[in-house]
């Protein structure tokens, strides 16, 4: 199988480069030339993505730069050899030599995945290096490698025989070639030093090699080796380590020391341990806010593209009473706002409880984003009341731990979702609702007090509002002061409100797109959509940023919304629409000014964003 992914035509034995991006350059060629990519560009911009999370440069100077994507036309490999080495950002920091450029079709089959992982596993033999490194012909390049592969098969086949002494589960984000190394040089490792072990690994393709109940029970300990997220609940009450994925790849012995000796804490089911900095920062703030965020992103997309769609047909379109009334448009509007933004923030809230407490933490988390959402508290609310359902539960298993054990099944099913939901039910009501009602009554008195006496401060009053909690009550009554405006026949401030309210995702997606480096790839992702969802006038596309980073997010999107608000004003656009984004521009008066305004706030928020955030390291 080796041999219909690298082929003669794609090794190069004398790579020119003398820098880590001409060997790139390099080796894409290669793959282009051979007639392996349907897009060159396309395939090296992925390649650059994939080394501004990390780069792919590891030990004993190899590098593996990799890309999965639809840019690939033939999963293939390029191998390339630098005799003099060059300075690839490797975890070791010295010299690369040996290149292999794996690239996958974003639809790749299990059996490709499987062969670029053994490959990528062949490498750590020592042998297999030298022998690499003094290759003569692009012939002898594959014999080695196809050789090796050959008899690493037959050490796999009769691994894991007995009980495991040891288990480890290995996963990162791309799951192509750190995933498998790891893997690799956990079993490796311990073949030398005579221990019985099994890894699962949490790959591209799925889960492999699971790791089984009674395997779990009779292990002496266990090797988490991950950059994502895994199931972890199995694991409650056996020594378990959580360490990077490269601590698998780079201290393979002292990990599997470790686990024999037991010396790696005990993990709780609640994410408590002795010990362990790895864990408590994975269980942080911002971790539990991700999930909420990374779960609630498609009800987002697919709510946010379907309500833009069904503005095509006109901004009341889907009104029965309306004379412009279309059954599709109304179809679109109801799934896409009455149903899936309808979900939004519960699930938020649920999957942050999750996060906290398991699952038995999702019911009282996720009925506490509902209560805000029936309550006028919005995604505010729904973080409020994702964190006040999770740790409800924490608090819960802490109090019926001391029940005995004949009680333990009906924990789960039983205990945790009564007391959970009522307790988190009660305090949103007793306490959370009531201060943000009177947070939204307080805005829409101060609105009211403005008037409209100071119409560029007003402007800028109400566009910054529309950024402060994207859907929640801050923002729904600048909407609905600019709504009163129109009916009164004062269409300027309405014209502040709109602007205000597209600036967010425009100025997200903008800084996506200009800061690439300072995002995630699944952000950057999103911040595509946000361009619609922007140009849309729909703020909540905004919501997953401002929710895993509001000290940053937030502040920038109300700079940048205030901005084109006053600057609405300033150019006296009226706006007699009560929706729709871009698709009502027509009916404003001074409809090009009003675009530059929108245009000017939203380059403040994403040039803002773009000082403000720190570049990520995704691996």
């Amino acid at each position: 199988m080796i041999n219909n992914m690298l082929s003669e035509n794609c090794i190069n034995l004398n790579l020119k480069g003398t820098t880590k991006s001409e060997i790139i350059d390099e080796l894409v060629e290669i793959l282009y030339a051979a007639g392996k990519l349907n897009d060159k560009e396309e395939y090296k911009k992925e390649i650059l993505k994939r080394e501004a999370q990390s780069s792919t440069g590891l030990e004993e100077g190899i590098a593996i730069p990799h890309a999965k994507t639809s840019a690939v036309k033939i999963p293939s490999i390029a191998f390339g050899l630098s005799k003099a080495g060059v300075d690839y950002e490797s975890l070791d920091g010295e010299p690369s030599k040996l290149f292999f450029m794996i690239a996958a079709p974003a639809n790749a089959s299990d059996t490709h995945i499987e062969v670029l992982s053994k490959l990528t596993t062949t490498l750590l033999d020592d042998d297999v290096r030298e022998n690499l490194l003094k290759a003569a012909s692009p012939k002898e390049v594959i014999e080695i490698l196809s050789a090796d592969m050959e008899k690493e098969e037959e050490k796999h086949d009769t691994r894991d025989t007995g009980m495991p002494d040891v288990l480890a589960v290995t996963a990162c984000p791309t799951g192509i070639a750190h995933t498998y190394m790891a893997a690799d040089a956990l079993i490796k490792k311990a073949l030398a030093m005579g221990v019985n072990i099994k890894v699962e690994t949490n790959g591209s393709t799925g889960v492999k090699n699971e790791l089984t109940d009674e395997e779990i029970k009779n292990a002496k300990g266990i090797i988490v080796a991950a950059d994502k997220n895994v199931e972890m609940d199995r694991f409650a009450g056996k020594h378990v380590e959580i360490v990077p994925v490269k601590e698998g790849i780079k201290n393979p012995e002292k990990l599997i020391k470790n686990a024999v000796a037991q010396n790696a804490p005990i993990y709780s089911a609640e994410g408590e341990k002795t010990s362990s900095s790895t864990r408590k920062e994975k269980s942080g703030f911002y971790k539990h806010i991700m999930s909420g965020v990374s779960n609630m992103l498609p009800f987002v997309v697919g709510g946010g593209i379907l309500i833009a769609l069904s503005f095509m047909f006109g901004i009341h379109a889907g009104d029965p009473n309306d004379p412009s009334f279309n059954p599709l448009a109304k179809m679109l509007s109801d799934i896409g706002g009455g149903n899936a933004f309808f979900l939004m923030v519960p699930v938020m809230a649920g999957f942050i409880g999750m996060s906290i407490a398991d699952r038995p933490g999702f019911a009282p988390a996720m009925v506490g984003g509902l209560i805000s959402l029936n309550n006028g508290g919005g995604f505010l609310g729904g973080l409020i009341g994702g964190f006040l359902g999770g740790y409800t539960v924490v608090l819960l298993k802490k109090v019926f731990n001391k029940l005995p054990n004949s009680l333990e099944g009906i924990k789960p099913v039983l205990l945790y979702p009564l007391f959970g939901i009522f307790i988190t039910g009660a305090l949103m009501y007793g306490v959370i609702i009531d201060p943000i009602a009177a947070l939204n009554t307080g805005v829409t008195n101060f609105l009211e007090t403005l008037g409209t006496g100071n119409l560029i401060l007003l402007g800028a009053v109400l566009a910054g509002m529309m950024a402060v909690d994207m859907g929640g009550p801050v923002n729904k009554s600048s909407f609905t002061f600019g709504i009163a405006m129109i009916a009164a026949g004062n269409y300027a401030p309405h014209a502040a409100v709109m602007a205000g309210g597209m600036v967010p995702p425009l100025g997200i997606a903008l800084a996506t797109t200009f800061f690439r480096n300072k995002f995630t790839k699944d952000e950057r992702e999103a911040g595509k959509v946000c361009y619609i969802m922007g140009l849309s006038f729909i703020t909540e596309g905004a919501i997953p940023f401002a929710a895993s980073d509001p000290i940053r997010v937030i502040p920038a999107s109300v700079i940048g919304a205030a901005i084109a608000g006053g600057l609405s004003m300033f150019f006296g656009v009226l706006l007699p629409a009560p929706h729709g984004g871009i698709f009502v521009f027509p009916v404003v008066t001074n409809p090009v000014m009003y675009l530059v305004s929108v245009i000017i706030g939203s380059l403040v928020t994403a040039f803002i964003l773009g000082a403000w955030k720190k570049p990520v390291n995704e691996l």
